[in-house]
């Protein structure tokens, strides 16, 4: 059975990493649902999220050879760094800082009291509203090649509040993008490029403690893989589909979704039927 619970995690985890809904609420909530009933855990969260953050990398596999490219020569003043792929890496790194430095010094609290149902609850409806509302003001006039390092700062800090589960990797920094006037497809793609480093980082260090320790998860070892590679598979599928979905279409059915979904948690909570 806990073979086909830690599939069934990796599909949640493929499917909802790069929608604004919160991968890590939605494992969360369905790790209780399961038969077993239990938290996935913060360690299983991060190692799944190794597959995603690959389909990323696999996707923009041209763009991350041109910006890695352009960013080490521009160390040595062979490209200048007023290339626009260079000035990406600057930003990617710049954008990074808040998440890591927030990351270290809540960890206790990721791991732990982060994880209640009811603070999940609340995010998935407070960011949703959020959502809803920088959707509904935005301008969309900047591209990629407006950012700036005050701007990827800010982005950094909307993809830290991600540390709280319901809050949404993807769902924060693509409000902050709207609110600055950035497009869509912009603000996502900016989000999947910014989310790199800070999730592979953590991805890896889980999966090393992981590899240290007899029984740190819910699920072995070879479950976790097997979930790494199904979400992997699942979220590439999801990358191409959300750019050409946003592009024409708004992020309103997410806002209701997130509404609705914390709703029912709340009601689910108040019940009894699960537990926080």
């Amino acid at each position: 059975m806990q073979w086909i619970e830690a599939i069934i995690l990796g599909l949640v985890q493929g499917l909802t990493e790069f929608l604004p809904v919160s991968s890590t609420a939605h494992l969360r909530i369905v790790g209780e649902l399961l038969p077993s009933g239990h938290d996935p855990g913060a360690a299983f969260t991060a190692i799944t999220q190794i597959g995603t953050e690959a389909a990323v990398l696999i996707f923009f596999w041209k763009d991350f050879v041109r910006i890695i490219r352009a960013w080490f020569l521009s160390l040595t003043g062979k490209v200048d760094r007023s290339d626009p792929d260079a000035r990406m890496g600057w930003l990617i790194i710049v954008g990074s800082i808040p998440i890591v430095f927030f990351g270290l010094l809540l960890k206790n609290q990721i791991e732990t009291s982060f994880r209640s149902l009811w603070i999940v609850a609340t995010t998935l409806i407070v960011f949703g509203v959020i959502l809803g509302v920088a959707d509904a003001v935005a301008k969309q006039k900047r591209g990629l090649e407006d950012l700036t390092p005050k701007h990827g700062l800010i982005y950094g800090f909307a993809q830290a509040l991600a540390l709280l589960p319901g809050v949404s990797r993807s769902g924060g920094t693509i409000t902050a993008g709207l609110l600055m006037g950035y497009k869509r497809e912009a603000a996502a793609r900016y989000s999947f490029l910014l989310a790199m480093p800070a999730v592979f980082a953590a991805g890896l260090k889980e999966l090393y403690s992981v590899a240290k320790e007899a029984s740190p998860t819910v699920y072995t070892m070879p479950q976790t893989i097997v979930a790494t590679i199904v979400a992997f598979v699942v979220g590439y599928a999801v990358i191409a589909w959300f750019l050409k979905f946003i592009s024409n279409n708004s992020f309103r059915p997410f806002v209701y979704y997130r509404i609705g979904l914390g709703v029912l948690l709340y009601i689910l909570l108040g019940t009894g039927v699960i537990a926080a």
